[in-house]
């Protein structure tokens, strides 16, 4: 579904990403750790059209993406959960959800209905919440609103992170199960996330970078390649 080869990014003259390499199968969810400020959350925004790369290549389901408009790969059907949520000021939480509509411009007002009613079944307290606005929602509350608002897109590939970063411990673990249903119901994930074993036990696999570069990656089930992840990176 993803495929990252030999990926290069400068912010002017710091080199950010250093020749990333990785990839995405269909229905696998693949963590990508690291240390903060090493470049995980420029490979997120790189794929999804936020950042330009310098060179290398970036091909989502066959088809090529580097240096497109990030509008266009989100309607190709790549969703961004990004770190710090977005979540519109102003807006009720149901109308931050229904702005996910305009991943599928052309889908029916019923197919829209649906899925919206999915989110609220995946999401019970957002029902609940749906005509409070959605910045007065706590931190776990709007992390939701965020995976639920790139959901009702039904996007083909998720990039989701930090999602858990200064959130409760039972939030954390509604989070982590939540990442868990979409892995069973086949939607493949690319994880950014500091909770390196909650999301080795969501993964299928994993990448873990250091200054820009990759650094170890290996089988999330396999103990082997656990610790070799925490040889290389000094988290």
């Amino acid at each position: 579904m993803l495929e990252i080869r030999d990926l290069h990014v400068h912010y002017g003259l710091s080199h950010v990403l250093q020749g990333v390499s990785l990839s995405v199968e269909a229905g696998e969810v693949v963590g990508l750790f690291g240390r903060n400020g090493v470049g995980k959350t420029t490979v997120m925004k790189t794929v999804a059209g936020w950042v330009v790369p310098t060179s290398g290549s970036i091909r989502f389901d066959g088809a090529a993406i580097e240096g497109l408009p990030s509008d266009r790969i989100c309607r190709m059907g790549l969703g961004m959960v990004p770190e710090d949520r977005r979540i519109f000021p102003g807006f009720t939480v149901e109308e931050n959800l229904k702005l996910g509509f305009l991943q599928c411009l052309r889908r029916s007002k019923a197919e829209s209905k649906r899925a919206l009613e999915q989110a609220y079944v995946r999401f019970p307290l957002l029902k609940e919440r749906r005509k409070q606005i959605g910045v007065t929602l706590s931190g776990g509350e709007q992390q939701m609103l965020a995976i639920a608002r790139v959901l009702v897109g039904m996007p083909r590939l998720l990039l989701i992170d930090e999602p858990t970063e200064g959130l409760a411990p039972m939030i954390v673990d509604e989070i982590f199960s939540t990442i868990t249903s979409l892995r069973d119901e086949g939607i493949p994930i690319l994880l950014v996330e500091q909770k390196v074993f909650r999301a080795l036990d969501v993964s299928n696999r994993f990448y873990a970078l250091e200054r820009g570069q990759i650094v170890a990656q290996g089988e999330a089930s396999s103990g082997r390649d656990r610790d070799a992840l925490l040889n290389a990176v000094a988290f």
